[in-house]
């Protein structure tokens, strides 16, 4: 008896499986990622310099709007800040004053007072015309001659300089105008003392030459 055909009606192993076994397969490795940031592209370049752009524009435009909004916001102030100036100089309806015939009325009063002194010398010639006209104005004008008066007194007090010398002018002016009263009203009494005494004296000759 021969041991062929059990041999035969055996299962066979393959052989590959004894080899797998003893050497696995290995694995291929991964391709490895590299850890290095990427240069950035042309693109990548030009989208940021257009990002740069529009953010250099957007910040000007915004700072020349402001600059815009706050030139037109003091332009309107000084206009609404005019406005109310002129009209403060105006006189109030109740006073019954003029601007219009009045202010012709000082005009021609500094017309006047030039062709007076033209032939003087230059000093009168320069106060002569200002003076009469600023007479004429507190005359003719008197509530607006004072509002325009505070109006340039407000502006004075800005400059101590100015302020302080149109104070003295001021004093002199008023001083002068106080002595040039009492002069007058002693010229006036001088006046009536010799009319009265040569009024006795006439009637005295006359009681007499009765």
């Amino acid at each position: 008896m021969t041991f062929r055909p059990l041999l035969r009606q055996l299962p066979r192993k393959p052989i590959y499986d004894d080899l797998a076994l003893l050497d696995p397969p290995k694995s291929s490795p991964a391709p490895k990622e590299d850890s290095l940031p990427s240069s950035p592209t042309p693109t990548d370049r030009l989208a940021g310099q257009i990002k740069h752009a529009r953010l250099f524009i957007h910040a000007h435009t915004v700072r020349t709007e402001d600059r815009l909004n706050n030139f037109m916001s003091t332009v309107l102030h000084q206009e609404h800040s005019f406005t109310q100036t002129i009209a403060s100089l105006a006189p109030p309806p109740e006073t019954h004053e003029r601007v219009m015939p009045g202010a012709l009325y000082v005009l021609v009063a500094a017309m006047t007072g030039s062709i007076i002194s033209r032939n003087r010398n230059i000093l009168l010639r320069a106060t002569v015309p200002f003076a009469v006209g600023l007479g004429a104005a507190w005359i003719v004008l008197p509530v607006t001659t004072r509002n325009v008066g505070e109006l340039v007194w407000t502006y004075e007090e800005k400059a101590p300089v100015i302020s302080i010398n149109h104070m003295r002018v001021r004093g002199a002016i008023e001083e002068g105008w106080r002595q040039a009263k009492i002069r007058e009203e002693a010229t006036k009494k001088w006046f009536d003392e010799r009319v009265g005494e040569s009024r006795e004296a006439v009637e005295g000759w006359v009681r007499k030459g009765r």
